[in-house]
């Protein structure tokens, strides 16, 4: 059983009092969701936290205290133009351990010994299989899916399915698919080439009259993987 600390506030005012019932009540739900939150949404003020959850300000400023005292989220200050600057949040390093990475450990050491013992063709030649793998499946998922429009929001689907926090959003003439968070991560930075594959699976899946360019790259500082889908001019 995990055993649950909390930094009490003096209890003087009505707003501490029901500060602390939603810290006890939704403890650890509460601050999952502020982590999934930040995952997925990127920086956020402690009253656009507020809302999105339903609870008071003061409620998910003991949760944020929490998590920052934990080192899983962090602050700064956003100038205003009347009155105290804004306390912005956003997730630390440290709390990407929170999220799922595919047998990170294993599979940066399986890359590390195919490519001392059999070289970097072999660790091509088994990237390339991954790529034909998921490509197939990806096609067979597809089938009888009619529609750019669907069979995108069908493909994010299937990388969520695979922990990529995916989401597809709509950009004027063009889609977005946005993915929040990597499980190969720990991979791909090993060996690149898993980055090139996926950039050559989209454009493989969405077909010829569509074009996919990568507009943001984790790897490169990004938060997250975002890829720009558009019909063919």
């Amino acid at each position: 059983m995990k055993l649950l600390c909390y930094k009490i506030e003096p209890l003087n005012d009505i707003g501490n009092l029901a500060a602390l019932a939603e810290q006890l009540i939704f403890s650890d739900r509460s601050a999952d969701r502020l982590l999934m939150i930040l995952k997925m949404r990127g920086t956020r003020s402690t009253s656009e936290l507020a809302a999105e959850l339903g609870m008071s300000v003061p409620g998910v400023r003991q949760h944020l205290n929490n998590l920052n005292e934990d080192g899983l989220v962090e602050s700064r200050q956003e100038p205003r133009g009347v009155g105290r600057p804004a306390q912005r949040w956003s997730l630390c390093e440290s709390a990407q351990q929170r999220f799922p990475d595919t047998h990170a450990e294993i599979t940066v050491a399986l890359i590390d010994s195919i490519r001392g013992e059999l070289g970097e063709e072999a660790l091509e030649a088994v990237i390339s299989h991954r790529y034909r793998q998921t490509r197939d499946r990806y096609r067979r998922e597809l089938t009888g899916v009619e529609g750019d429009a669907a069979r995108l929001r069908r493909l994010a689907e299937l990388r969520s399915e695979e922990g990529y926090m995916a989401e597809l959003v709509s950009d004027e003439d063009d889609w977005l698919l946005l993915e929040n968070h990597c499980p190969i991560c720990a991979a791909a930075q090993s060996c690149q080439n898993f980055c090139r594959n996926e950039l050559g699976l989209f454009q493989a899946i969405v077909g010829k009259s569509l074009s996919v360019t990568r507009e943001e790259y984790l790897l490169e500082g990004a938060r997250r993987c975002a890829y720009r889908i558009s019909p063919r001019t």
